[in-house]
This record gives structure tokens, sequence and C-alpha cells, in this order.
């Protein structure tokens, strides 16, 4: 499927979101799953959203199907108290990420998924420490470091592009926890060493490189147990 066939023309999206005096706006991903968003503009061949939450996220029209106005009312959000941990930690919010490379679209792409974004964050670090042109000796490419085979599955036509990449490596990590039946330390394997090795040891691999780096990202991502 050419996805970029399945993208509403600029002029329709602005006559859908004016049309209709909104609140907010829902974005369509050609994944299938949608986005609330506080609005949108268009520049160029990218449309910039502007999150609920706080901060922009640049994403290619190739990944949006369609952006309508949202009628349902939502609240502002408001500020937590300090002392407050569990409310502090809201899993899509962009303000969690600040500072972080890509927070933004990590923030986004993870909330679009379903993936904790600190998990995200943590496998970015360790898998290409935030530079968008990294390619390991296997070919694995960019900042979630998608191998050839990943990126046709999920037809990103430029791996380096940092809301294509994040976009397809959280789809195939969060595709891999459902198939895990949940286990992160598993799924993480599996995008290492792949779900063949997994399935093969019925476990995470004995292979000390794979170990690792399920452990590191754990730790990272504040997982450990």
């Amino acid at each position: 499927m050419n996805f970029r066939t399945l993208f509403v023309p600029a002029s329709i999206l602005a006559l859908a979101v004016t049309a209709v005096p909104a609140s907010a706006e829902i974005v369509y991903l050609s994944s299938g799953k949608t986005l609330s968003v506080k609005s949108h503009r268009i520049e160029g061949d990218s449309i910039i959203l502007t999150m609920r939450s706080g901060g922009e996220v640049t994403c290619d029209k190739s990944i949006i199907e369609k952006i309508v106005g949202d009628e349902v009312p939502y609240e502002e959000p408001k500020p937590e108290p300090a002392n407050d941990l569990q409310a502090a930690v809201v899993p899509a919010d962009p303000a969690l990420l600040q500072g972080t490379p890509y927070g933004e679209i990590i923030a986004a792409m993870s909330q679009a998924h379903g993936v904790d974004p600190m998990l995200v964050r943590a496998l970015i670090q360790v898998e290409s420490n935030y530079r968008p042109g990294a390619r390991s000796h296997k070919g694995a490419m960019g900042l979630m470091q998608l191998m050839p085979s990943t990126a046709r599955q999920y037809k990103v036509r430029n791996p380096y592009d940092p809301t294509a990449n994040i976009g397809a490596g959280v789809k195939h990590l969060k595709g891999l926890i459902d198939r895990m039946d949940g286990a992160i330390d598993m799924a993480l394997a599996a995008y290492n060493a792949g779900e063949g090795a997994v399935k093969k040891f019925n476990g995470i691999p004995p292979y000390r490189e794979t170990r690792n780096y399920v452990s590191r990202i754990l730790s990272i991502a504040g997982l450990s147990k």
C-alpha cells in the first residue's frame, strides 16, 4: 500500500478543521492509530502537530491519513503537586522527555502505539545514542537501528528521518511486546537478536551481547527488577 495515496490534500484538511469549531484535533495515522492534538499546520511536505501537553512534532505527510476536528472538549492539564510522584508519571507527556533529543517525537509515537516512552528513549540511547545517521556493520539504520527488512515491512522510505524511524521502531517494538505476551525483557531480546532466537531458546538467548543489551535498556528505563 502506498501511504501517500491515502493522504488527504491540505485544502481538504484545512476545510475539515476550520468548518467545525473544535477544541482539539484528531490525527489519523496510516498505522491505524490516532493522536489527539491541540492543532496542526502544514509546512511543505511536513505537518507540524502541536501536542496537547506541549511541544511540537514534525511528521511527513505520508504517515498521516487525515486530520479532523474533535468536538469533545478536554481540560487543559493542571499543574501537579511537586510531591505527587505518581501523578507526575504520565506515559506520553513530552515534559518527561525534556532535554532528550527527539523527545517530542518519542512521546508522540509512544502515545500512538501504547509503549512506555521511557523504554523507547532507553532503547534509542543504547541503539544509536540519538544519532539519526547511525548505521551498523550489519546494515541497521537510524535512531532505532531499523534493519532493511524492518524498514520495508513498515514502508519507511527514509530510515534516517527521525519521525519515520521512531514511528516504525516503536510500532515494531509494540508488536514484539504483544507477541511476547507483554514481557518487556523478551521483547527487547527479540529486538536485538530476532524473534527466532527467542523462540529457539524459549527465553532470552544466552548471548552475552543480547543479555547485556536487555539489562542496560531496562536499567536506563528504570524497569530493572
